[in-house]
């Protein structure tokens, strides 16, 4: 039986083999050139709106040459505190007299479940607050070093985030995506700005002692920028492997072998130019080789003077919080060299810890809490006054942070709070910032943001800000997209720009 046909003239043409074979081809020709002219930021649209992509003019045989930013302003470096696991804000910096009242209650609009389960009742700090510096800002004294400082922090109150789980969360939080493989934030900037050192990393990771995050490495990766901007991890106790000169070779014939490799490259570099990631890793090889000096210098910790071991505490409390204190001063001498930015991580968890490797307080949470602040505190607090008092928040951006907040009531066990995605508290200092100043506020419980909401984007978006890069422009064209730290989110929370 003939059926009509139902086919449009349009669609008939599709079917002849030579003009669908023609018409491909002309289509993917077109998307070929509009990929290369977005690479070379070419097309039109950008050049007529100036609001195109900025990319940065990177140097294959020195990918970490310094760049200069987008606009000029006071942050040349970046130290980020992060702390895994979710500080509860409502036991720290955000004070709410509320919880005292309703103490042991359960009023309306409690959810029955949470992240971990059913909820129990309201609880008050667990710690007492207590006015601090000229400014007054309530602190309790869970963290009394810190508190000492409140006149130089910049705290944001109202932030809130798209999880309530640590690997979504740590990630989302460094670089901007709750999935893996994104760049993470120190990429972003030392791939915008390189490092003002030739002699150590960009950009360098300082794992707690007890291991690395949930995340991992993906917190201080590259994603798909060159892999040359990746974080460098070592420790003020494991340096990076494979320095030392094996004891057979002489330094007359380790430097020959050095010289000879580096020809080597560069002639192999020449004959497959734009490779880049044959660039990051001759790049690679020959900071490397250059470590073999700089490293053991920077990580030589003992030679601090006995006053500046005595502020970070390197000699006194728990063998974990001595031996974050030395990272803390490994952080400020790699400032002290020009390093771009500097990770140092108060917390791990590669398995779950419940408290005990990080802030994440399901139980217990006087001893938990109070566990991780005896660690953190004094050596956090000595780390930021050091920088402070050698001039180096001139032009160093402190930020300390951590992935989510925790509830203002109980889980059902009665000793722990869970995480809470809908409101939470971090600080900066330093170059940029107002001082002794809050920003935004969560509600009476601090259960929720209650005005001036700052996502995690905004918070990123101004953190480049003040970097002196624009978060719209500086992107990365992968996969057919560009590609940012903010994603197509952000604004800029000039509120708190000094």
């Amino acid at each position: 039986m003939n059926l009509p046909e139902r086919i449009s003239p349009i669609g008939r043409s599709l079917l002849n083999r030579r003009s669908f074979l023609g018409q491909t081809g002309m289509s993917l020709g077109g998307l070929a050139l509009s990929q290369l002219l977005a690479r070379d930021n070419l097309l039109a649209s950008d050049a007529a709106d100036g609001l195109g992509p900025i990319r940065p003019q990177i140097d294959d045989k020195n990918p970490y040459a310094s760049r200069p930013p987008h606009f000029e302003m006071p942050a040349k470096q970046v130290l980020v505190i992060y702390l895994p696991g979710a500080v509860s804000h409502v036991d720290t910096f955000d004070y709410k007299s509320a919880l005292y009242d309703l103490d042991g209650q359960k009023p309306p609009g409690i959810p029955a479940v949470t992240f971990e389960g059913p909820t129990g009742n309201i609880a008050k700090p667990f710690w007492d607050f207590r006015p601090r510096g000229e400014t007054g800002k309530m602190v309790s004294d869970l963290l009394p070093n810190l508190a000492e400082m409140v006149d130089d922090f910049c705290f944001v109150h109202s932030l809130t985030t798209q999880t309530s789980a640590h690997p979504q969360g740590e990630n989302f939080f460094n670089t901007g995506f709750t999935m893996e493989g994104f760049p993470s934030f120190g990429a972003w900037v030392t791939y915008a700005l390189g490092c003002e050192t030739e002699e150590l990393p960009a950009f360098v990771a300082i794992n707690d002692p007890r291991g690395l995050a949930r995340s991992g490495k993906n917190n201080f990766g590259s994603g798909f920028l060159p892999a040359a901007f990746q974080g460098t991890d070592f420790t003020a106790s494991n340096p990076p492997a494979n320095l030392h000169r094996p004891d057979r070779f002489t330094p007359g014939a380790d430097q020959a072998g050095v010289d000879l490799l580096r020809k080597l490259n560069a002639d192999h570099l020449e004959s497959f130019p734009g490779d880049a990631d044959l660039a990051a890793r001759i790049a690679s090889y020959e900071l490397a080789g250059r470590m073999q000096t700089s490293v053991p210098e920077v990580m030589d910790i003992a030679g601090e003077p006995k006053h500046v071991h005595d502020a970070y505490g390197t000699e006194t409390g728990t063998e974990l919080k001595r031996a974050y204190a030395n990272n803390c001063i490994l952080a400020r001498r790699l400032l002290e060299r020009g390093v771009r930015v500097v990770q140092l991580f108060n917390g791990s968890d590669p398995a779950g810890g419940n408290g005990i490797t990080n802030w994440d307080s399901h139980s217990d949470i006087l001893k938990t809490h109070a566990m991780q602040a005896e660690i953190m505190d004094q050596p956090t607090a000595a780390l930021i006054a050091d920088l402070k008092q050698r001039g180096m928040l001139e032009h160093t951006l402190v930020v300390w942070c951590t992935e989510f907040g925790r509830m203002p009531f109980l889980q059902a066990n009665g000793t722990g709070r869970d995480h809470n995605p809908d409101a939470f508290t971090c600080f900066l200092a330093g170059a940029g910032v107002k001082k002794g100043f809050s920003y935004g506020e969560s509600d009476e419980f601090g259960f929720k943001t209650a005005s001036n909401e700052t996502t995690v984007y905004d918070f990123n978006a101004t953190l480049l800000h003040l970097m002196g890069l624009n978060h719209e422009r500086l992107t990365y064209y992968h996969n057919g997209l560009e590609r940012r730290l903010t994603n197509v989110h952000g604004h800029v929370v000039k509120d708190i720009l000094a």
